[in-house]
């Protein structure tokens, strides 16, 4: 193990457990407690934290906290405690049974955006190596996949913010489409204040008037799933008003002459029509956006989880693009990452299509070189697999995957269509989650194998802005608990993998270090000591000969070229489609999803948190709608769409459209609704928009048969026919 750095006055000096951010905090060790403490000089969120960050240490030593293997009795059907060895032994030798029936992907992993770069390497080789199987994907999908794509394609590199977030407040606009930043992430709310403090605007688009819009000088609030429309119509009014950059367009850029043309009928009252957004609030962002000599675009999830994420994004990146701010001082377009570890996850390893460096599985150099670090031929690697959603569907079916690895997901929480995930996960013959605590997706599991937490463990992570950063072990995990770099290794040789797995946080570092040398994430040059020193240091950072300076890391990005073969960006013309699901006479509102400020991603952790209220899942809603369906504020209601239905209580609020209702996904019950149409480029499901109906819970039921309805939906799926 690394040892912490741990001192009299300064505790351990670690961070955060939950979004990216990844915010600076000290743990001190009173007694048999473990408080937080700020880090004031870390320059992320210079010791200011969220609730969430100050009750971080709330699950040690928590009554639901698993301290021994769990095994599912054949006789009663109930979970029992095992002994490591008798967990693991069945683990290895059914999925060896499995293969040696149905062959190297009948063994399925799913892992998680919140692993430790180390973790998201080793697992990604224990499916490659060990298991030899494809299917691998992560949670991470559900993120920031569709930005990571448009920044690809349009970028030639997928980093989330290509500048330091400190930036913001450097810069005169801040235009932010589809993130409440201020309850996802607030001590990086700060910037907009200061920004605004210095005179600077901010820009929210939001079907909500959210706590970040709060904090704007103009908010538009578009349908769910029509930003796409709203970028085409102000790249429209701006090259109408000659604020396109035409020196930077001509010689840093290609293919814009044929978005130029793909946008001269989005005129104003024609996005208004689309989107419900007014045409002169269109008019006012693309004068801001004209004036302004510095701006910053920011999307997030809000425009990025549809079946059109991609597009949406390349749309936001024109814009940037004919502005000339990619690249240039406190100007630019980036992606506010969700997750801990969203960016880091999926560029070592745990994607479908991915190897370690963000090099791609099916290049046979990138499949070489990483098979060399691996000491394994490379033609014993398998190629690409599903992305999370189809292997999720995939699951229990014909040629598809018999046994599931579940690590740091919840996906009977966070799936869409999560009923019909939940049904796919029952049909397994084994499925193995490794968690913390007894989370809705361990429950129904075969084997549930308890694992170390962060304060309990070493590794890096990779925040929003491309920052490796080093969380530090400041206690021991309970006893009858495991590091997770040990239980990987201890699995992959019962498997019987031809390599050994290392279990030291900084050896299995270096080698993914060496395993992303050359690469487009390249971590070569950067230790855990480095980090430790640094306080963070930016990819790319490629190792450099010995005797010369080492690598300073990459803060900003693309000021003198963009990762492209030929150095220029590429404009991608895109059209508008909406949501696949689009609001009838039966479901006739727009449905949306999101978080709020107490809670995280499916709640397993801050839901067993006291501190923080557990509110459980509203229905949020606008007080005209609730006048048409009698409800009143805190009165339980049923939403419905073809997929499911929740009950909850209304909060009745004029902050939303009239049109729409929004639901947090933290509990059971929101991905029961949302759509599992899937972006084509990214595999993003379409979380943010979907038709629903909306009643009082003591009113009859007014919308057709929701099973019936889901069925022939699928059956026109399968048939080819749009929904």
């Amino acid at each position: 193990m690394s040892t912490p750095s741990v001192g009299p006055a300064t505790g351990t000096r670690t961070h955060c457990p939950y979004c990216s951010l990844q915010c600076g905090m000290t743990l001190e060790r009173s007694g048999r407690t473990l408080q937080v403490q700020p880090w004031a000089d870390f320059p992320v969120n210079e010791g200011a934290l969220c609730r969430k960050g100050w009750t971080a240490t709330g699950l040690r030593g928590h009554r639901e906290r698993l301290t021994s293997p769990l095994l599912r009795d054949g006789a009663t059907g109930e979970l029992r405690t095992a002994s490591w060895d008798e967990a693991l032994d069945v683990v290895a030798t059914r999925m060896r049974a499995l293969q040696a029936e149905s062959g190297p992907d009948a063994v399925a992993v799913f892992g998680g955006g919140g692993l430790t770069n180390e973790k998201a390497y080793q697992l990604g080789k224990l499916a490659r190596v060990a298991l030899g199987t494809s299917q691998i994907d992560y949670n991470g999908r559900w993120c920031m996949s569709s930005a990571a794509s448009a920044a690809n394609q349009a970028l030639g590199l997928d980093r989330g913010l290509p500048f330091p977030l400190a930036d913001l407040e450097r810069t005169d606009l801040v235009v932010l489409v589809g993130s409440n930043l201020a309850e996802t992430m607030p001590p990086a709310a700060r910037h907009l204040d200061r920004l605004r403090e210095r005179g600077g605007r901010v820009v929210v688009l939001d079907p909500r008037r959210t706590a970040t819009a709060e904090r704007a000088d103009l908010v538009l609030q578009p349908l769910p799933g029509t930003d796409l429309a709203v970028a085409l119509g102000l790249l429209h009014l701006l090259d109408g008003a000659g604020a396109v950059d035409e020196e930077y367009v001509a010689t840093r850029t290609t293919g814009f002459e044929d978005v130029r043309r793909s946008v001269a009928g989005w005129w104003p009252e024609r996005v208004e029509r689309v989107s419900g957004v007014a045409a002169e609030d269109l008019r006012e962002l693309a004068g801001l956006l004209a004036d302004a000599e510095r701006a910053v675009v920011l999307t997030a999830r809000g425009a990025e989880q549809h079946a059109q994420g991609t597009d949406t994004v390349l749309a936001w990146i024109n814009v940037a693009l004919a502005l000339g701010l990619p690249g240039r001082d406190a100007s630019g377009w980036g992606c506010l990452t969700g997750q801990g570890n969203g960016q880091g996850g999926r560029e070592h390893g745990q994607k479908a299509d991915q190897l370690p460096g963000y090099r791609m599985i099916d290049d046979p150099a990138a499949r070489a070189h990483v098979a060399g670090v691996w000491g394994v031929a490379p033609e014993t690697l398998p190629g690409p697999g599903r992305s999370a959603y189809e292997l999720l569907e995939a699951l229990g079916t014909a040629g598809g995957p018999r046994a599931l690895l579940v690590t740091g997901s919840n996906p009977v929480v966070s799936a869409p269509n999560a009923d019909h995930v939940t049904e796919r996960l029952d049909a397994l013959d084994l499925l193995v989650v490794v968690d913390l605590v007894l989370s809705e997706t361990a429950a129904r599991a075969d084997v549930v194998l308890p694992v170390a937490q962060w304060a309990e463990e070493t590794g890096t992570m990779t925040n929003l802005e491309g920052r490796v950063v080093l969380r530090q072990r400041a206690v021991a995990p309970p006893a009858g608990v495991r590091d997770e770099l040990e239980l990987l290794a201890d699995l992959a040789a019962r498997l019987g993998s031809p390599v050994p797995f290392g279990t030291d946080a900084a050896e299995v570092f270096a080698e993914l270090g060496r395993a992303s040398a050359g690469g487009r994430a390249d971590y070569s040059g950067i230790t855990h000591e480095r980090v430790r020193a640094e306080q963070g240091v930016f990819w790319p950072c490629p190792a450099v000969p010995e005797g010369r300076a080492p690598h300073p890391g990459t803060p900003r990005l693309f000021a003198e070229r963009f990762a492209t073969p030929d150095g220029r960006a590429r404009c991608r013309v895109v059209e508008h489609r909406g949501p696949v699901e689009q609001p009838d006479a039966a479901f006739p509102l727009h449905l949306t999803t999101g978080r709020v400020l107490a809670q995280y991603q499916s709640g397993a952790q801050t839901r067993r948190i006291r501190d923080l209220p557990d509110t459980g899942p509203f229905v949020e809603l606008h007080p005209l709608l609730a006048a048409r369906i009698g409800a009143a504020d805190g009165e339980p209601v049923v939403v419905t769409t073809r997929r499911g239905s929740l009950r909850a209580p209304a909060r009745v609020v004029d902050s939303i459209r009239p049109d729409t209702v929004f639901v947090p996904f933290h509990w059971v019950g929101a991905n029961r609704l949302t759509h599992d149409a899937l972006d084509p480029s990214s595999r993003m499901p379409e979380f943010k928009a979907c038709a629903a109906a909306v009643w009082l819970a003591a009113s009859p039921d007014p919308t057709p048969d929701v099973s019936s309805a889901q069925a022939t939906v699928r059956e026109q799926a399968a048939a080819g026919v749009p929904a």
